[in-house]
């Protein structure tokens, strides 16, 4: 599974959780698939080199159209050859349909800014956007801690503090808005893990946990996006809005929980999608999305007419296997319907 570097605040966690972690940086520009910066990573999901040259194949975490890969190179020549704001708008409308939510809200907040700032730049746009941004990205936040506070009243006192010690370390700093001490959601999130509840309070306990994930990130808001890309170039403001779309290879069971490194086990997922995923159980990721069996039969019914066009030779049991896969790991929640293949 794609997973990409975020960082986290070191003042929450002990040194040997932060140690590594990088500063802020695109979320989706070290994606190893698009950039190829991870040779290990590509050596090992090379068995998915068939999956990666279908086109036109719906995402199935998303239910939106995916851009192939193939197309990655050729987008970024054109892009560098951009000499303006209008140039760069224009070059980005093409793809506008395959945008994910966040990127698309932002493509049209830049579209308009283009339109009455022709001579302007991404850079400037969002930082017009940036302090208005910033106060309600507090807030989204505050309203995700909130919700994790609430749950901890079903939580032994002891317990409960410790969770609560964490949470108001996080309104700390994002009052704070210190640039050297800044919240990062990746670290909270793994700070969590540092709590040992009771046995009978495991459940309410992954409740928790469960909600924090759905404090926001660059793809899950346009707050947190401009945030996150106060300080980039315009370019990499542009890149993101098409990379955001792109395919990537997905494991089903992730790599780091022994899911094999073979077509059996590989989807094709935006990057967006993969990422939110993350290590996340399938069943737990269909319980935030529930349409995605909906979407992943969507998926397979056009890598079913890839097959009968002769695409993907050589791997024509593939819908068989990622049907068990599916089944597998989505604990029955996902049951293809193969009925219409012909092999």
């Amino acid at each position: 599974m794609y997973i990409s570097a975020v960082t986290g605040y070191k003042s929450l966690v002990n040194p040997a959780v932060t140690r590594g972690t990088f500063q802020r940086t695109p979320d989706l520009s070290n994606d190893v698939f698009v950039k190829s910066a991870n040779v290990t990573f590509m050596k090992a999901t090379s068995a998915g080199n068939p999956l990666r040259k279908l086109k036109n194949i719906t995402c199935p975490y998303t239910g939106i159209k995916m851009i192939s890969g193939s197309d990655v190179s050729p987008f970024d020549r054109k892009l560098s050859k951009c000499k303006d704001l209008c140039s760069i708008i224009k070059l980005l409308s093409k793809y506008q349909r395959y945008m994910q939510p966040v990127e698309k809200k932002m493509f049209s907040l830049f579209s308009e800014y283009a339109s009455c700032n022709p001579r302007g730049n991404l850079q400037d746009c969002i930082r017009k956007m940036y302090n208005d941004s910033m106060t309600k990205l507090k807030l989204e936040e505050f309203m995700v801690l909130d919700k994790v506070d609430a749950l901890s009243k079903k939580l032994t006192p002891k317990t409960a503090l410790e969770l609560r010690k964490k949470t108001t370390r996080c309104r700390e700093v994002i009052i704070a808005n210190d640039a050297q001490d800044t919240f990062k959601r990746k670290t909270f999130l793994t700070s969590l893990d540092e709590i040992k509840p009771k046995e009978d309070e495991k459940e309410i306990f992954e409740k928790m946990k469960e909600q924090a994930l759905y404090l926001p990130t660059s793809s899950s808001s346009e707050n947190a996006f401009v945030v996150k890309y106060i300080n980039h170039s315009q370019n990499e403001i542009a890149r993101r809005l098409f990379i955001a779309s792109t395919a990537t290879i997905e494991h089903v069971t992730p790599n780091s929980k022994g899911g094999a490194n073979s077509i059996g086990n590989f989807m094709l997922a935006s990057a967006n999608g993969n990422r939110a995923r993350e290590n996340m159980p399938l069943t737990k990721y269909i319980s935030r999305f529930p349409k995605i069996p909906e979407y992943c039969q969507q998926y397979i019914n056009e890598v079913i007419r890839a097959i009968h066009k002769g695409e993907l030779k050589g791997c024509e049991t593939y819908p068989y296997q990622i049907q068990r896969k599916l089944v597998q790991e989505s604990e029955g929640k996902i049951i293809l319907d193969l009925s219409k293949y012909r092999y």
